[in-house]
């Protein structure tokens, strides 16, 4: 039962929300790092496998309908890590991809309202045109100096994150963590499949048969770091600090996560973002932080989709 907390979050909590954001940040250059050994689906469906088997075994079944638990593997799972990693193995720096990811927040935000007519607030919808406006400078600008294809695929993966989220809400799970761990169950298989189809069984088993050759051991790390880091540490603290805070007080860490992205991919990789970039992924982050801190003299708050929308986020 997640307790009543009306006061700010005290300093211990606020750090523990911070470690997420670094364990969550330094997610994006592993990732990069695992992408150079491992094609990019067959990366999902192995990420998701690591993680589903020891949930099978260990974790109780959320209580939420089959097909909504189907839905959020297939929207979280599936869709946001095919294109995000395909994103990322086609160019998109680790850094910007972490900026544009948070593309999910707004489209949570604009999915929730067609599909579930949830009221927007001028406030939330101030803060989505902010973030929006954001992308398109640096969907422009990408189209100008680089390719633009790998932001696109990004964007994909946010929308794939997005629709996750909305069935999220709708499963409405007792439990937010034994449902982002079971939601592991569901990629694995339909990964694989799609991995053999595009990226054929020669590069898959050359990956596997070369996992244990000192060129593979960075992106062993990598993966490793992303399953028992990022996922497995990083939302037992984040789920925990959602049951012990509202989810409006505890949401906002999340937008250090690009910040730590940004600057992780700089130390691992001398990795820098171009000035428009920068601040147009500045905008966006703003956007999304306005969006979902709703003003203290609202009478009657709107439910704070953004915020919700971190419930189940594995970036």
């Amino acid at each position: 039962m997640r307790a009543v907390d009306d006061g700010a979050v005290p300093l211990r909590d606020r750090l523990l929300a911070c470690l997420v954001a670094l364990c969550w940040g330094v997610n994006f250059p592993a990732t990069a790092l695992a992408l150079e050994h491992f094609p990019p689906l067959f990366l999902g469906a192995l990420r998701f496998a690591l993680v589903a088997a020891p949930t099978l075994l260990l974790v109780p079944r959320p209580q939420v309908r089959l097909r909504w638990l189907v839905a959020v593997g297939l929207g979280i799972g599936v869709l946001q890590f095919a294109f995000l990693y395909l994103g990322m193995a086609a160019g998109m720096p680790s850094g910007l991809a972490s900026l544009v990811l948070q593309a999910s927040a707004p489209f949570t935000v604009l999915i929730a309202g067609i599909w579930l007519r949830e009221r927007l607030s001028r406030r939330q919808l101030a803060g989505i045109g902010v973030a929006v406006l954001g992308l398109a400078v640096i969907a422009v600008h990408r189209a100008q100096v680089a390719a633009l294809l790998p932001v696109v695929l990004t964007l994909c993966g946010a929308l794939g994150w997005a629709i996750g989220n909305v069935c999220s809400r709708k499963a409405a799970a007792p439990n937010a963590l034994h449902l982002t761990l079971w939601m592991s169950v569901v990629p694995p298989v339909p990964l694989l499949g799609v991995s053999l189809l595009v990226e054929g069984p020669g590069p898959i088993w050359t990956s596997l048969t070369g996992v244990a050759t000192a060129a593979a051991v960075p992106a062993v790390l990598g993966l490793l770091y992303i399953v028992i880091v990022a996922t497995l540490l990083g939302y037992g603290l984040w789920n925990t600090l959602l049951s012990m805070h509202p989810s409006s007080q505890v949401a906002p860490f999340s937008m250090l996560v690009p910040v730590v992205g940004v600057i992780a991919s700089w130390v691992a990789f001398g990795e820098l973002i171009d000035r428009v970039e920068l601040v147009a992924g500045i905008a966006v982050v703003g956007g999304v932080l306005y969006a979902s801190v709703p003003r203290r003299r609202d009478a009657a708050p709107q439910p704070d989709l953004i915020a919700e929308a971190q419930l189940d986020r594995v970036p």
